[in-house]
């Protein structure tokens, strides 16, 4: 499990299992799962959630579409929605795409978990502007070709510098925030943000009773 509101404040968090958590529960810990629930069906009134992260949840669903939909039904205006996913346009995803191939002819292993294809970035981001969600921010990373052992792990370490610079939406991983907007919707401030008016010159009033000057 990734505890990805670990470090958040709010005062009231869930934390749901469903589809694609094949592994059995673990002992109770302070990460244990609240509820069980599906990504396609999930049990939160409309408008009633902040934040929602979704770690994978996407490439792991049967109906991502489904699931995207519902985190936009259970978020509130200017609520934001964290997404993490791997990249098809990367060297992980390349390994992946190469082992598909091999299982036609012959059983190969796949590096990656065989629930659905990979969402691309770009992709995902058409999703969400059909779903009125605006993309805040986007970040990859893991530039480090697809091996096993920490041995080869540690001798491409230098990728991870050089492809942050040269090629940076070629990471592995990404992660990507976007916002629900609502047309029409005005947000109200609280009183203590609202500027003060500012108090207008004081103008000269001349009198009918004051005492002629000739100059």
């Amino acid at each position: 499990m990734l505890p990805g509101l670990r470090a958040n404040r709010m005062p009231h968090r869930w934390l749901a299992l469903g589809e694609g958590h094949d592994a059995p529960l673990q002992a109770p810990s302070p990460w244990s799962p609240h509820l069980l629930a599906h990504a396609v069906a999930l049990p939160f009134a409309d408008n009633s959630l902040d934040l929602l992260v979704l770690p994978h949840t996407l490439e792991l669903s049967h109906d991502p579409h489904t699931a995207l939909r519902e985190a936009a039904r259970v978020l509130v205006p200017e609520g934001r929605v964290v997404i993490s996913g791997l990249n098809p346009a990367s060297l992980w995803g390349l390994r992946q795409q190469c082992a598909r191939l091999q299982q036609r002819g012959a059983s190969a292993e796949l590096y990656l978990p065989e629930r659905g294809p990979l969402i691309a970035p770009w992709r995902l981001r058409d999703w969400l502007r059909l779903l009125n969600f605006e993309v805040e921010e986007a970040r990859f990373g893991c530039y480090r070709p697809a091996v096993r052992t920490d041995q080869w792990l540690q001798r491409w370490a230098w990728m991870d510098r050089v492809g942050e610079r040269f090629w940076p939406i070629l990471g592995a991983a990404y992660f990507v925030v976007a916002i629900k907007r609502v047309h029409g919707l005005h947000l109200l401030k609280p009183a203590w943000q609202t500027a003060a008016p500012r108090a207008s010159a004081a103008a000269p009033v001349t009198s009918f009773n004051s005492p002629r000057q000739d100059l």
